[in-house]
């Protein structure tokens, strides 16, 4: 007999029940290249050893700055590994060095925009071929920046804001031209929740006291999973089939202060 709950769950958050999507996420890990790829892979061994039957979770190495052939290359990989992939996430990301515009070297520069941005399109490029060609209807979802947004900027990161500005736009124009074939695109802007990279800093009680001065919401006591993990759900979900070129926001209303706070992608 099925949980009364759970039934009444699955009915009122269906995107809470995500039983055979396919996501490919990249910059799934952090650290070393050959630490990162261990770390991914003892993971995926760990959700499939939960699984008899199939596998739930693949590692795949895949370097978004590569040249068109070899990111074509791992995305049919990946998409032979479970026969179709309905979600992509470009979660790769990084913020280089702090720099102004006058200071910044070329290969700074040129660093962060093909992580950033030439990843982000390179990979949604393969996977919406893909899916055009199969008839999926997927969805696209990138994890970019408050820092994107115009009304948030700070000194010293002409590079990263330009990337995550530039994501934005590439959002738009996708969502314009996928929309044809049932592809839906669409881009969360996130502020600093809890991680192990931020730990150290939110627990500096000066920039806590910055914090409670100008954001709404207590934002920084969220982690991942709180701040904006139900969103991306909701994205991956069939439940945002009318959804596309968007860009979510998702800062506890820090952004609205116009204060720039660094964000931790």
């Amino acid at each position: 007999m099925s949980d009364p709950q759970s039934k009444v769950s699955k009915e009122l958050e269906p995107w809470s029940h995500l039983n055979g999507k396919v996501v490919l996420i990249t910059g799934a890990s952090s650290g070393s290249a050959a630490r990162r790829l261990d770390l991914l892979i003892s993971v995926c061994d760990l959700i499939n050893a939960q699984y008899s039957e199939t596998p739930r979770a693949v590692a795949l190495e895949l370097d978004v700055t590569a040249e068109p052939q070899a990111v074509e290359a791992a995305i049919q990989k990946a998409w032979s590994a479970f026969g179709q992939i309905d979600v992509l996430i470009n979660n790769a990301g990084l913020r280089g060095s702090a720099s102004s515009a006058m200071k910044i070297t070329k290969e700074q520069w040129e660093h962060v925009l093909k992580v950033n941005l030439y990843g982000a399109w390179i990979c949604s490029k393969y996977v919406a071929l893909q899916m055009k060609a199969s008839k999926v209807e997927g969805s696209i979802i990138n994890i970019s920046s408050i820092s994107g947004l115009s009304r948030v900027q700070s000194t010293g990161s002409v590079a990263y804001s330009s990337s995550k500005a530039g994501m934005h736009a590439l959002t738009s124009v996708m969502a314009l031209e996928l929309g044809a074939y049932n592809i839906r695109v669409n881009t969360i802007a996130p502020s600093i929740f809890r991680s192990e990279i931020t730990e150290e800093l939110l627990n500096q009680k000066w920039f806590l006291g910055v914090v409670n001065k100008i954001v709404p919401l207590p934002y920084h006591k969220s982690t991942i999973e709180t701040a904006f993990l139900p969103l991306i759900q909701y994205l991956i979900d069939d439940s945002s089939k009318y959804v596309t070129g968007n860009i979510f926001i998702v800062d506890g209303g820090s952004s609205l202060a116009g204060v720039p706070l660094y964000s931790s992608l």
